[in-house]
């Protein structure tokens, strides 16, 4: 077995995700923009009246001016948060030596003017649309009084035109309409009105003239938020792709408009073009039927992928505006499908909406897909996003794939236009309808993982919303201020329960952005575990005050059990099974200490868990630990803390400082529910998809070599693990 030391190694945990959830919950409404615009100097250096004296003139008020330098480093921050919060403002303010409320005030003013602009340039939209609508209802009246019948030469009637006709010349109308609006909109941001574009894209082959295409140079700003900064930055993911240059931008801006126009229709459409999945859990397309309705879309299906397309819905926990805002917010997005979306940045916003909201927002973003096992190949995604509000009730948000902006091959997904429909409900939640659309080659997805991919299941709409709907009641969760207090007294007030939860949080995004096949891990095969395959891979950490200097040895494999997902996350999650699997608690006995639910599932819970060891070094351990369980998979995430950091989280101290390295399991069902292929000891045949995986901290100096010894100590330590799981949960051919 394994020595006391190794296991104390295995504790010193940290976070790998280097990402922060922001301070304000989701459902939190925007700063109110009107805020005091009185400057920073005046309420630093101003006399008050009081301190002058009557007989003596008033002194002239002294104002500092921002140097060059801060303003420009501030006119950047704004670029990207315009909303930044106090530990922001703090940094901002020790970086350009400014006082705090010097740059509070600041970016009060900044918001102030961005607003009167954004006004302004409303109105004068508003006249302008106005004066158009004036002109074409004249032109149309002329045209009407002057029309004659092509027949007989007499005045026409407009019952004359056939009903078809009519439908098309208003939806061509509608159409050029939003496409006219959405440029001009664009435009305002561009800096200069954008060129003339083609009507017909499938014509033009969606390929842009790549004349101004500079590989080296972006003409974007700082980035929007990365996430998954784990094993790479996330700008190894858009190393081939370049910003979309001025040429581009109508022909994005005509192809999201067609885009949201085929979502909307996809999503309200219903049979023949949708029909029920073979185990009825939702709705996947029919082909034919596709292509008949959509004879033109995005174009062909590129030689070597193949379709697959589903449709799922929801009522979830959330306000509908507050959905929107997730969805257009690629921190928040990534946040909220931390277990789908292994790494995402927008690259370009090319509007931000109008009248305060994101109705008509626009921006290029690419992202990566994933299921959490390095044994499926991750999807990359370069695409346009779009929001639009229709009617007073229902938002649609679609992407669509600009793969005729790359510079490369075809690529091995495309995305045809996917997204969602949200309908606000009169007691505050949202009906959601997902479509999930793509194009892929997965020819190199793993034997074990195939039929769940051919399903749908591992990428498709049930996934998306079944997560969101989860997401939806752990934030709930985190944002109830009346639910009761952790069992045991430990978390003695609503802020520490908080702490918790956004601790928790940060350990389920740092295992999901590091256990899975993303192109920025380097993974090594180590044969000979007792599972298929142990992947294994190394990072360095050196600056992050999360984490301690030293080499962190990251270790995952994933294997099929004859054994239902159910008894497989009921067996890991129970803290009186723990000791039957965890080597590292050495028999000892574990308790909860506290629990925090997640939603009703009784699966889904935040649990804090000490053990109780012989072993003295390791007595008085916690654990901090969360499950969570939806139709299309299961977690259970777990790291070891210090009990003195724990102490400052429960108290509602910050969690972003406190030390993680998570470890723990991911449990997917292993194809359809009542689908099976295989027989009863064949994948397909109801067993689980188990993914085991291990962040230890080998060496506490960064610049230090990785011993093999460390290896294969990590190696061990997963195959005994995997025995132990297999020898408990295993049981007799059914």
């Amino acid at each position: 077995m394994f020595q006391p030391n190794m296991f104390e190694t295995h504790h010193q945990l940290l976070d790998m995700s280097g990402h922060k959830t922001p301070d304000s919950e989701l459902g939190k409404m925007r700063d109110d923009e009107f805020e005091s615009s009185r400057s920073a100097t005046e309420n630093l250096e101003g006399l008050s009246g009081d301190d002058q004296d009557p007989n003596q003139r008033p002194k002239k008020k002294r104002y500092h001016r921002h140097t060059q330098h801060q303003i420009q480093e501030m006119e950047n921050f704004f670029k990207e948060c315009p909303h930044p919060d106090d530990k922001q403002r703090k940094e901002l303010s020790r970086r350009l030596s400014l006082e705090p409320l010097q740059v509070k005030f600041w970016f009060q003013n900044k918001r102030t003017q961005m607003k009167a602009q954004h006004e302004r340039s409303e109105n004068q939209q508003l006249r302008n649309e106005n004066e158009k609508l004036r002109a074409d209802n004249i032109r149309f009246k002329e045209a009407l009084s002057n029309a004659t019948c092509p027949n007989c030469g007499g005045p026409a009637a407009i019952g004359e035109m056939s009903f078809d006709e009519q439908q098309l010349r208003i939806e061509n109308a509608r159409l050029r309409e939003e496409i006219d609006r959405i440029s001009g909109i664009a435009a305002k941001y561009v800096g200069k009105p954008l060129v003339t574009y083609p009507h017909n894209l499938q014509s033009q082959g969606l390929q842009p003239s790549r004349s101004s295409l500079d590989l080296g140079v972006g003409s974007y700003g700082p980035q929007s938020g990365m996430v998954g900064d784990i094993y790479g930055s996330a700008g190894d993911l858009i190393r081939s792709v370049a910003p979309p240059t001025e040429a581009d931008k109508p022909m994005i801006i005509e192809l999201a408009v067609a885009a949201m126009e085929e979502l909307i229709r996809m999503a309200q459409a219903g049979d023949p073009l949708w029909i029920p999945s073979a185990d009825n859990s939702t709705e996947i397309l029919n082909e034919e039927e596709y292509f008949r309705t959509f004879p033109r879309g995005i174009g062909p299906m590129p030689l070597g992928l193949k379709s697959e397309a589903s449709r799922d819905s929801a009522v979830v926990i959330m306000n509908h505006m507050n959905l929107v805002e997730i969805l257009m917010d690629v921190n928040q997005w990534s946040c909220v499908f931390s277990g789908i979306v292994s790494r995402a940045m927008t690259l370009e916003v090319l509007s931000t909406g109008v009248a305060g909201n994101y109705n008509g927002a626009l921006q290029v973003m690419t992202a990566e897909f994933q299921v959490p096992s390095p044994l499926v190949p991750t999807r990359e995604n370069y695409f346009v996003r779009y929001c639009k509000q229709h009617g007073d009730s229902t938002w649609a948000v679609v992407d669509v794939s600009l793969d005729g902006l790359r510079p490369s091959p075809i690529p091995r997904c495309r995305r045809r236009p996917s997204g969602c429909l949200i309908q606000e409900l009169p007691n505050g939640y949202s009906k959601v309808m997902w479509v999930e659309h793509v194009e892929v080659d997965d020819r190199a997805v793993h034997n074990i993982y195939r039929a769940l991919v051919n399903s749908g299941l591992a990428f498709g709409a049930k996934r998306w919303v079944s997560a969101l709907d989860r997401q939806c009641e752990r934030l709930a969760s985190v944002m109830a201020s009346n639910m009761p207090a952790g069992e045991g007294g430990v978390i003695t007030s609503p802020e520490g329960r908080k702490s918790m939860l956004k601790l928790a949080e940060r350990m389920v995004m740092s295992f999901c952005a590091g256990v899975g096949a993303s192109t920025a891990h380097t993974w090594t095969t180590l044969s000979g575990s007792g599972a298929d395959d142990v992947r294994v891979m190394t990072r360095k950490s050196m600056d992050d005050p999360g984490r301690p200097p030293g080499i962190v040895l990251s270790a995952a494999t994933s294997f099929w059990m004859p054994v239902s997902p159910k008894r497989v996350f009921d067996f890991l999650r129970d803290e009186n099974s723990r000791s039957e699997w965890d080597i590292l608690s050495n028999g000892g006995l574990v308790q909860e200490m506290a629990h925090i639910a997640n939603g009703r599932d009784p699966g889904n819970c935040v649990s804090l868990l000490r053990v109780n060891s012989a072993n003295s070094s390791q007595s008085n351990m916690l654990i901090l630990q969360e499950s969570s369980t939806d139709p299309t998979g299961s977690y259970v995430i777990y790291a070891p803390v210090d009990i003195v950091a724990m102490n400052v989280v429960l108290n509602g101290g910050d969690p972003d400082y406190v030390a993680l390295l998570p470890s723990g399991f991911a449990i997917l069902p292993d194809g359809p529910v009542g689908a099976h292929g295989g027989g009863p000891l064949e994948v397909g045949s109801g067993g689980s998809l188990l993914t085991v995986a291990f962040q230890i901290l080998v060496d506490s100096v960064p610049t230090a070599k990785l011993s093999l010894g460390s290896v294969a100590t990590v190696n061990s330590l997963i195959k005994c693990t995997v025995e132990r799981i297999k020898a408990a949960v295993a049981c007799e051919n059914p």
